[in-house]
């Protein structure tokens, strides 16, 4: 079993180590590192796993998976990507980070695995993409799998779609809450309590994304199964397009794709 090293446990690197622990991946082989005393003990107290410093965390593991803020990768690697040994495996979970970035600082020939999950890991039920960098192998990228696919789906893509599975998967979580959050405020304007309608909008949005899973059916095709000639639910379909709601999607995650390149950018 490999020792898997976080560094910058914030949310989605605990998100990572709560996974790990759930999937029966030994304590003894997960490391953490953070910024903050107070966070430390707290990880300490929830997991019981070691909180180091960067330098015994690079030292002790197999795998340095890297979970600082974008804006703080610069700094970070500049103090320990020349200490890096070049057949150690490097996992980024920096959004909008490509794999380049990171090689600018490692001994050549390091191999880099660019991820990008989303919050859904909480319940064991996240969407996780997984590119090569130039050195990474296929053992590299079956490790990478074996990481993450205890909180939920993994896929493999090109590096280049990254920036798109950021603004539709990784930020995709905040849109159907967005929406949820939309379609409770309409219950209530219907004359519904706001619990009733949560509860009827959640189980709908269940047992909707099942069917969608499961059943292999294209969701103009499902759409359909509910849309009746002259019908409730058409007219509820013409309203969402006369506000162009479809174009308004289009932009926001044009509009995400964009930021996740920004940030690349901004961060050298």
């Amino acid at each position: 079993m490999r020792t898997v090293a976080v560094v910058g446990a914030g949310k989605i690197g605990e998100v990572l180590l709560a996974g790990l622990l759930r999937s029966g991946w030994p304590v003894d082989r997960l490391l953490a590192t953070v910024r903050r005393a107070e966070r430390a003990a707290e990880l300490r107290t929830r997991y019981g796993i070691r909180v180091v410093d960067n330098e015994t965390a690079l030292a002790e593991s197999d795998v340095l998976a890297i979970a600082v803020k974008p804006q703080d990768a610069a700094a970070l690697m500049t103090e320990l990507g020349p200490k890096v040994p070049a057949d150690k495996l490097i996992v980024s979970l920096c959004a909008g980070l490509p794999t380049s970035f990171f090689a600018k600082w490692l001994p050549a020939g390091t191999p880099v695995v660019r991820v990008m999950t989303n919050t859904p890991a909480l319940v064991d039920e996240a969407m996780t993409a997984i590119s090569a960098g130039a050195w990474a192998t296929a053992q590299h990228l079956a490790l990478a799998e074996e990481m993450f696919t205890p909180l939920g789906r993994t896929i493999r893509v090109p590096e280049s779609q990254q920036d798109a599975v950021t603004a539709l998967s990784g930020s995709g979580p905040a849109y159907f809450y967005y929406l949820v959050e939309a379609m409770t405020d309409a219950g209530i304007l219907l004359g519904l309590p706001r619990q009733v309608a949560h509860d009827l909008i959640v189980q709908t949005a269940i047992g909707s994304a099942i069917m969608l899973r499961d059943s292999g059916e294209h969701p103009v095709t499902l759409r359909e199964a509910v849309t009746s000639p002259a019908g409730t639910t058409i007219n509820a379909i013409r309203e969402l397009e006369n506000h162009g709601v479809r174009a308004a999607l289009l932009a926001a995650l044009a509009a995400a794709r964009d930021r996740a390149q920004e940030l690349a950018a901004q961060s050298g």
